[in-house]
């Protein structure tokens, strides 16, 4: 059995992350015991979602480890991929309907919206979704109360509008193969190019308060280049709206 810990490295929020064997090793903090109750659900549910296996001895949290390669370091996912992907997060919405934030406390939201309707992810985006034999979404620390429409704007623009040269055409044309895969409906589909634009306006500013009020690791993440790409991508979600909802609609 394998003891020794390998640090992993990449991701921006969770310091002191180990791999030991086939379990990954967290920062046990208020969050985890809702996010593990969670992640029990949403996996009894029928998702496939990392399993989680308690604390260790040293008080840290254990995870199952998802062997693969996170799709932001593949190749540009094809219409194909991205319908997949879009099943997926409806999976994880439809799954999570059942589970009721009361049962829980403790969550840790990085950017809640005005009201909840939904226990959500929050950060479901291609440095977060591992692919191998599998296709799991991982890093479900931030999951808390949101909304559809929230989180699902979210992964939408981080799928296919977080890269500001692409031309606007080809961007419209996977997010389509996007939502088709969702499967949402037209009144979602209505809602979602404003949402879009909300959502990355918001990681902007909080990136940008993080930066005045030296709140780490957001802080950092703003100085070394995140803070630009969230400002050019709300920028360019928000001036290709109406192509974005004629895309979702039809003209």
């Amino acid at each position: 059995m394998d003891t020794e810990e390998h640090p992993l490295t990449g991701g921006n929020a969770t310091p002191e992350v180990v791999r030991i064997g086939a379990t990954v090793r967290k920062p046990w903090t208020a969050s985890t015991p809702a996010v593990d109750a969670f992640l029990d659900a949403v996996r009894s549910a029928g998702v496939d979602v990392p399993q989680t296996f308690g604390r260790d001895e040293s008080g840290r949290q254990v995870i199952e480890f998802i062997p693969g390669t996170p799709a932001l370091e593949l190749p540009p996912l094809t219409p194909e991929d991205l319908a997949r992907a879009g099943r997926l997060v409806r999976r994880i919405h439809d799954a999570s309907r059942e589970f009721e934030s009361s049962q829980a406390s403790g969550w840790d939201v990085l950017i809640p919206p005005a009201a909840a309707d939904l226990v959500c992810h929050n950060d479901l985006a291609p440095w977060n979704l591992i692919i191998g034999e599998r296709w799991v979404f991982i890093d479900w620390d931030g999951a808390g109360p949101s909304t559809r429409l929230w989180d699902l704007a979210y992964a939408a623009q981080a799928f296919t509008l977080s890269d500001h040269h692409q031309e606007p055409a080809r961007a419209a044309a996977r997010l389509g193969a996007f939502i088709d895969g969702y499967g949402a409906g037209k009144e979602l589909r209505g809602e979602l190019p404003r949402a879009m634009g909300e959502r990355a306006a918001a990681m902007h500013a909080l990136l940008h308060r993080s930066h005045l009020t030296g709140r780490e690791p957001w802080g950092s993440m703003y100085r070394t280049g995140h803070g630009n790409h969230w400002r050019r991508a709300a920028v360019y979600v928000v001036e290709n709206r109406d192509l974005w909802l004629r895309g979702l609609l039809g003209p």
